[in-house]
C-alpha cells in the first residue's frame, strides 16, 4: 500500500472512531488528495417530523465533515492537523428523502486557510440530483507553522 493510500485509510477510520461521526453513518467511497466523497444512508433519524425529508442540520454537518476531510487529505499528516470551521454556507436546492452522497473538493490549501467546495445529491423521483451545494472556509493549523492547536481544536472531522 502506498504512503498516501494508507495516509487516506487512517483518515478514513475517524469515521468509525468520531463518536457523530459514527452516528450519521457515513462511508468513504473515494479519497484522495484534496478530494473525498462520503456516502449517507437515509435514515429516519435524519428526517423532518412532518415531511420526512432529510433535515437541514444533517446536510449541513456532512458538508462541514467532507469538506475538513478532503483538507486534511492536503497535509502530511492528516491525523494530526488541525482545523476549525470559520464559514460554512449551504444552499437547499430540493428536499432529499433517500440516501446522500457528499462529495468535496480543495479550491484552496494555503498555509493557514484553507478552502472547499461541496455538493450533496440523492435519488429524486428515480433520478441523482442536487439536493444542496455549499463551501467552507477553515483555518489550519499546520504542524509546520509553529502555532499551537487553540483549546478544543483537536483535528477530528467534523469540527
Amino acid at each position: 500500500m502506498s504512503a498516501g493510500a494508507e495516509r487516506h485509510e487512517r483518515l478514513a477510520s475517524e469515521l468509525e472512531s468520531h463518536d457523530l461521526l459514527s452516528w450519521l453513518d457515513l462511508s468513504v467511497v473515494e479519497m484522495e488528495r484534496g478530494r473525498v466523497v462520503f456516502a449517507l444512508p437515509f435514515d429516519e433519524k435524519f428526517a423532518n417530523i412532518a415531511s420526512g425529508t432529510v433535515h437541514g442540520g444533517i446536510t449541513a454537518t456532512v458538508i462541514d465533515t467532507a469538506s475538513g476531510f478532503a483538507l486534511r487529505t492536503t497535509f502530511d499528516s492528516p491525523r494530526e492537523a488541525a482545523l476549525t470551521t470559520t464559514d460554512l454556507n449551504t444552499r437547499y436546492v430540493r428536499p432529499a428523502t433517500d440516501d446522500l452522497r457528499v462529495e468535496a473538493e480543495v479550491v484552496r490549501a494555503g498555509r493557514t486557510m484553507g478552502v472547499t467546495e461541496c455538493e450533496v445529491t440523492s435519488v429524486h423521483e428515480g433520478e441523482r440530483k442536487v439536493v444542496a451545494t455549499g463551501g467552507t472556509t477553515y483555518r489550519l493549523f499546520r504542524q509546520a507553522d509553529g502555532d499551537d492547536h487553540p483549546a478544543g481544536v483537536n483535528g477530528g472531522g467534523a469540527e
